[in-house]
């Protein structure tokens, strides 16, 4: 379906829980409240917005957080969101500490592919970043996500100035040895902004340092569409990515609603324009009604998102970034 501003969107990201196993200082803030089990939308519930969603065109579903391999039962709903028809790409955004665990098994329940959120390659950095994370954990979680073929393989750094920007050659160095898409995101001003415009690093200051010491070549995108901008680097296995949410927008090329864990589907990341769908589902409404509250609800998407906006309110962890 298309919205008012003629892109197809066909794309629905489901935050299943706002809970995290790690607690990185730049998604949560320090006054962070999580949502009670019963505030948040059942997996029968979310499969009705699902199913719902396919007539209108929905071909890509991602499961995200907080970290949602930490709801339990989580295969239950990736088992029954890749059988329906339509559905082409199921993938799962994880901070990958759980991921071994669960890995074979969530392939076999039908996972296409995987992310992971990943800020330092030193251990002991990694550990200050996300409030005691071991870094060994999630090495061995990329590793296996390339065993098992649920690729492409992408990580997702969020670069900070005075945290982890001195590592960017080490991040580079990483794609010439395993195939994996490393993207680099700039931080977003959803909590302390002083702190935001200290620690802020441009996609261009990011490409300029890059291209100081490698030859980046535009690439093709990787894993259908997508906000990111690919680089394939001469000699090297994966590519770079750059993800420019503030310094140049990507919102012509939207192709998705987002549904938090409590039940509210966010018609922009950075807008405050939700559409309550749980207290719909717990009303009664028919899936054909619900199918209708989607169609106008796409068709008011807005045009571009408000991340300056003074106004804007939201953490990753229950907005499901």
């Amino acid at each position: 379906m298309l919205d008012s501003f003629n892109r197809e969107i066909n794309y629905l990201r489901i935050s299943v829980t706002d809970r995290c196993n790690l607690n990185c200082f730049y998604c949560k803030p320090g006054n962070f409240q999580e949502f009670s089990p019963g505030d948040i939308l059942t997996f029968e519930e979310i499969l009705e917005v699902v199913q719902a969603f396919l007539p209108l065109g929905l071909k890509k579903v991602r499961i995200t957080g907080g970290e949602p391999l930490v709801r339990k039962n989580l295969l239950y709903l990736i088992e029954n969101i890749a059988a329906l028809p339509g559905i082409d790409d199921l993938a799962l955004t994880t901070n990958g500490i759980l991921f071994p665990r669960y890995a074979q098994d969530l392939k076999s329940a039908g996972l296409s592919r995987v992310n992971f959120s990943l800020d330092s390659l030193n251990p002991d950095k990694f550990r200050s970043i996300t409030g005691g994370g071991e870094l060994k954990n999630v090495l061995e979680a990329i590793n296996l996500a390339l065993e098992l073929d649920l690729t492409p393989v992408k990580i997702n750094t969020v670069l900070l100035r005075g945290i982890n920007l001195d590592e960017i050659d080490a991040f580079v160095d990483f794609i010439f040895r395993y195939p994996v898409h490393w993207r680099f995101i700039e931080l977003m001003p959803l909590n302390d902004r002083e702190k935001w415009q200290r620690q802020f690093v441009s996609v261009k200051e990011i490409l300029e340092i890059i291209s100081a010491k490698y030859k980046l070549i535009p690439g093709k995108t990787v894993g259908g569409a997508g906000p990111a901008r690919y680089y394939e680097v001469p000699g090297a296995l994966g590519t770079i990515g750059v993800i420019s949410p503030l310094s140049n927008h990507f919102c012509e090329y939207c192709n998705r609603l987002r549904l938090t864990s409590t039940g509210k589907l966010r018609l922009c990341l950075a807008k405050n324009q939700e559409v309550d769908i749980k207290s719909l589902l717990r009303s009664g409404i028919s899936q054909e009604e619900l199918t209708g509250v989607l169609r106008e609800a796409i068709l008011r998407k807005p045009r571009a998102h408000e991340f300056g906006d003074k106004d804007f309110l939201g953490t990753m962890a229950n907005i499901g970034g």
